[in-house]
């Protein structure tokens, strides 16, 4: 009897799971998500007076674009399974080129001893004085900025936690594409 009713309970779970996973309000979560994380960082910035450096900068770009491809595939809403796979490939793309950005960033922690570092120029000034080919190359190439580790959550830094967040919006894209189609 028991086993049962905890197996009518798991069911019944599931079923509200892939309701809410099929839903537009998914989509919407991984948009809040998205930003709620940037917003994290701008409140961790300003609590510890952190100076973000390039690579950090680029990630928070990567974290609003992942946001905004979550909002037009909830106002889209599209039932068609071409629409669902193009928003999960969009999405999934763009959280693994962040993931790419936060190993870079995460290397350049690890590997801070062996470089020669320097504090480089302000991200404002690479895309202001350079051409985009160029600023872009130096933003990835990171600085001694980058090197540095401010600020840790549970023996983690922020490229640590930033790739955590990158792997786990891409599972959740996968996630939605395959409950939906």
């Amino acid at each position: 009897m028991l086993i049962l009713i905890v197996h009518y309970n798991v069911e019944i779970q599931s079923q509200m799971l892939n309701k809410f996973l099929a839903s537009r309000l998914a989509y919407f979560v991984g948009f809040l998500a998205s930003f709620g994380l940037v917003a994290l960082a701008l409140w961790i910035q300003t609590t510890y007076q952190l100076e973000p450096c390039p690579l950090c900068i680029s990630q928070r770009i990567v974290f609003m674009s992942l946001g905004v491809l979550f909002l037009i595939a909830a106002i889209h809403h599209s039932q068609k399974p071409a629409w669902i796979k193009l928003y999960a490939l969009l999405q999934t793309l763009t959280a693994i080129g962040g993931a790419g950005v936060a190993i870079r960033h995460w290397w350049l922690q690890v590997h801070k001893d062996e470089m020669l570092v320097d504090c480089g120029v302000g991200f404002d000034y690479m895309f202001d004085n350079f051409p985009l080919k160029k600023a872009l190359t130096l933003v990835f190439r990171g600085t001694g900025d980058c090197a540095t580790i401010d600020w840790t959550f549970l023996g983690l830094s922020i490229p640590q936690l930033a790739l955590i967040g990158f792997v786990s919006f891409a599972a959740y894209a996968l996630l939605l594409a395959k409950t939906r189609i």
